[in-house]
């Protein structure tokens, strides 16, 4: 069998699986925010954090490992423009991506607190709610173009 098919599979199911359950999970957290259920928060941000840890981080370090040895399969420089604009929004997109993660982990920890004292979200919740999404939308824009750019791989300069 084809090694780079099997890589470029793995690439685009590993993708997927990126962009899927990171939207996912801010969809569900963005409408339980909304909801204002401190114990409906408490879990759903439990599994959003759960879920960044079982499939959006692995896929995170798969992209790069699968789209470099592509490259180096099919002989495509990685200063290729195409590339080079695909690898610099991808950099982009983890630095929103880490300080998400950190927000999650705090209004995970928050909600849960809240949840047991039988008490209401404290403000710094609804203040790193707003930064986290605030980080999501070019976050997930950024994710869009780097899909654009995979698949029609234009000329750029």
């Amino acid at each position: 069998m084809n090694l780079y098919l099997w890589l470029k599979t793995i690439h685009i199911l590993s993708s997927v699986l990126m962009v899927g359950t990171g939207f996912g999970t801010a969809f569900y957290l963005f409408f339980a925010n909304r909801g204002g259920s401190v114990q409906g928060i408490a879990v759903v941000s439990r599994l959003v954090v759960r879920a960044d840890l079982w499939f959006t981080t692995p896929a995170v370090i798969v992209q790069p490992l699968t789209g470099f040895w592509m490259l180096y399969l099919t002989g495509l420089e990685w200063t290729t423009p195409w590339v080079l604009a695909a690898l610099a929004l991808y950099v982009v997109v983890g630095a929103c991506w880490l300080p998400v993660v950190w927000l999650q982990l705090r209004l995970r920890d928050m909600a849960r607190q809240a949840d047991r004292a039988g008490q209401a979200l404290p403000p710094l919740y609804w203040r790193y709610a707003r930064r986290w999404e605030a980080l999501g939308y070019p976050a997930f824009i950024g994710v869009l173009v780097v899909y654009g750019l995979m698949v029609m791989k234009p000329v750029l300069w």
